[in-house]
């Protein structure tokens, strides 16, 4: 059973920072990507940043670049969302995906984490 399980998220002031983990397991991710989504209140659900297990290509949106960095650790099969200096319309639910392409589609989905940054 595949299991994808966010952690990291909360409450932050504007300029702060998080750093978002989640970990996989039940199968072998190697040739999937894992994307990092948002979804905020009245919003739809966006790709953040993604991460291709093998050979780490990576993807950003336009509105996080130079502010976030997505890493993985192959050993723990762990992937990170490094967020710095934060706004507070980085506030959302946040959740970790995995699938076979880098920009779609996702197959399997964690359970979300919160963040919220104060102004």
């Amino acid at each position: 059973q595949v299991q994808l399980v966010e952690s990291g998220g909360g409450l932050v002031q504007a300029g702060g920072s998080l750093r978002l983990a989640c970990a996989a397991s039940g199968r072998t991710f190697s040739g999937y990507a894992m994307g990092w989504f948002r979804q905020a209140p009245g919003k739809e659900r966006e790709l953040v940043s993604a991460i291709r297990w093998s050979g780490g290509s990576t993807y950003y949106r336009d509105s996080v670049k130079g502010r976030f960095t997505i890493s993985r650790d192959n050993a723990k099969n762990t992937v990170y969302l490094q967020m710095n200096s934060l706004k507070p319309e980085d506030t959302a639910v946040y959740y970790c995906a995995a699938g076979p392409g880098l920009l779609g589609p996702y197959d399997y989905w964690g359970q979300g984490t919160q963040v919220t940054v104060s102004s």
